[in-house]
């Protein structure tokens, strides 16, 4: 039974342990969505508009100090980076570069938006009206 046990494991777990980019994925989704809530959170603590500008492997952290020149200022990250940038592990990208998100005094992004990372079967969402970010 014991080696019975033992071959199973190693047809179907042994190869998920050894393949680290279904990881690397999942864990740049994650950041990716802590990293919308914060710029959100932020933009209603600081009651001034917060963008995130994306690259296909990175999203960094941007903020308006001059309402006529959109954002162009680096914001600091929650770890104290500045600007706050989300980077992702080799061999990892978005399914297609999205379009940067800006969330105004309220909270609210200047529209809806579903984030995809390739190699993960869910998407992030930003809803319109309320700024809400979820899977």
């Amino acid at each position: 039974m014991v080696i019975v046990l033992v071959g199973v494991l190693a047809i179907f777990a042994a190869p998920r342990l050894f393949d680290s980019a279904a990881f690397n994925a999942r864990g740049f989704h994650d950041e990716t969505l802590a990293f919308l809530r914060y710029a959100q959170k932020t933009a209603i603590a600081q009651r001034r508009t917060v963008c995130v500008a994306f690259t296909l492997s990175s999203a960094t952290l941007k903020v308006d100090n001059d309402s006529s020149a959109g954002c162009e200022a680096n914001l600091a990250g929650p770890r104290g980076d500045s600007p706050g940038t989300v980077t992702a592990r080799s061999g990892v990208t978005y399914g297609s570069l999205p379009a940067a998100v800006s969330f105004d005094a309220l909270g609210q992004p200047t529209a809806a938006q579903t984030i995809q990372v390739q190699g993960v079967g869910r998407s992030i969402t930003v809803e319109a009206g309320t700024g809400y970010v979820h899977e």
